[in-house]
């Protein structure tokens, strides 16, 4: 056709980006919308709440991803309204797009899963603003309990997923090596991190020697774990879990679970479980095909797990077929190649779970879990400063490392 196919890609997370990159190759003209102006890496996001990277480390301006293509503009808009009919979207700003095909990849947002208190007292760590909130309340809370002003400093994460391992990990890295040296007014029994999860274990898709080798790396680093705990509610400070326990905390950070925002029920859209956009195999709605959904809000006849490597492929796969739906040629179903999961407890210690059933753990699935999440990264300049401040973290001086304090 002589005429190029109008595309609107909503939402610049891991699938958003590899649709707009697969799409701008097939030279259809795309607009890449998002609510933030930058795109986020989100599975460093535990980092800058721990101040170990700045939000600069890992977001990418949306408009210079744009950039790379000529047929590619990138604008700024939270999406309010779907007209499947006209083939249009509003925005809440009152603008609208008009398309030939649409994307969805805007993701998910936390599950609060309707624990009393929870939405109230703890804290999410799914965007980059919540990472930000989180690292100020750690920062202040930390300097009032040094001052006097404040008794403890203990924090609780609830869910051992990746995230919340990760999270645990590095905090308990950071009072035993760090706050020592920068906070020497506090006293050890006056801070603490404790891991709170229903299962018996952590990292649940995993292989039980990894489960257990992880878990152990986390008690070595001074994790409380509380494992089969159910939490019950959440209170400004403490965790109530169902057995009546009362956890103390300062500070409770959220790492259980995700479901697609509440706006989504309002587009007219078939819904699964979670909220999740219901889809064909080939990854677009069944009434409207020329409306696609990739990423966590996508829910195909396969269920997927909600990472970043499925939003990737699932994008990726969305861009082809919209490239080849433009050319008369039939659509192709999704198959997802599994690549394997990892997930890091701390320095030198991570586990690596290949979809052959290999399994690596330690220094060696470590330095794969840094080199795999640096390749990922938007931008030569964010991978150079991540890279960077992965090895100064871990394998500087310890006396002249940042704190949770800066």
């Amino acid at each position: 056709m002589g005429k190029r196919a109008r595309v609107v890609v909503v939402g610049a997370g891991f699938a958003g980006l590899a649709a707009t990159r697969e799409l701008a190759r097939s030279g259809a003209l795309v607009t890449l919308v998002d609510r933030n102006p930058y795109a986020t890496f989100q599975p460093l996001l535990y980092q800058v709440a721990t101040a170990g990277m700045s939000t600069s480390d890992v977001s990418y301006p949306t408009r210079t991803y744009a950039a790379r293509w000529p047929n590619v503009r990138a604008r700024r808009g939270s999406l309010s309204k779907i007209l499947a009919d006209d083939r249009r979207v509003e925005f809440e700003d009152g603008t609208s797009l008009d398309y030939d095909y649409l994307v969805l990849a805007t993701g998910v947002t936390t599950n609060w899963l309707n624990v009393p208190g929870a939405h109230e007292n703890a804290l999410p760590i799914y965007s980059l603003g919540d990472a930000a909130v989180l690292r100020r309340r750690l920062q202040h809370h930390l300097e009032d309990t040094a001052a006097g002003r404040r008794e403890s400093m203990h924090v609780v994460v609830v869910g051992a997923g990746a995230t919340g391992v990760e999270m645990a990990g590095t905090l308990a890295e950071l009072r035993r090596n760090t706050i020592p040296l920068t906070h020497p007014e506090l006293r050890d029994d006056q801070t603490s991190v404790t891991l709170v999860e229903r299962f018996d274990y952590v990292l649940a898709p995993y292989k039980a020697r990894l489960r257990d080798a992880a878990a152990e790396a986390l008690r070595r680093r001074g994790v409380r774990l509380r494992l089969g705990a159910t939490v019950a509610s959440v209170e400004p400070d403490a965790v109530v879990l169902a057995d009546g326990t009362r956890l103390p905390s300062d500070v409770t950070v959220w790492a259980l679970g995700v479901t697609a925002p509440p706006e989504v029920g309002s587009w007219g859209l078939p819904q699964g479980k979670g909220g999740r956009v219901t889809l064909t195999d080939a990854l677009n709605v069944p009434d409207h095909p020329e409306i696609f959904v990739a990423g966590d809000l996508a829910a195909p006849p396969d269920v997927l797990p909600q990472l970043a490597q499925p939003a990737i492929q699932m994008g990726k796969h969305v861009g082809k077929q919209i490239a080849a739906a433009w050319r008369g040629r039939p659509l192709q179903p999704f198959s997802y190649r599994d690549p394997g999961i990892m997930a890091t407890v701390g320095k030198a210690e991570a586990v690596l779970q290949l979809a052959n059933g290999l399994t690596m753990r330690g220094l060696p699935a470590w330095l794969v879990w840094i080199f795999v999440h640096v390749a990922y990264l938007l931008g030569g300049r964010n991978r150079a400063g991540v890279l960077l401040n992965f090895f100064w973290r871990y394998a500087g001086p310890h006396r002249s490392r940042a704190s949770v304090t800066q």
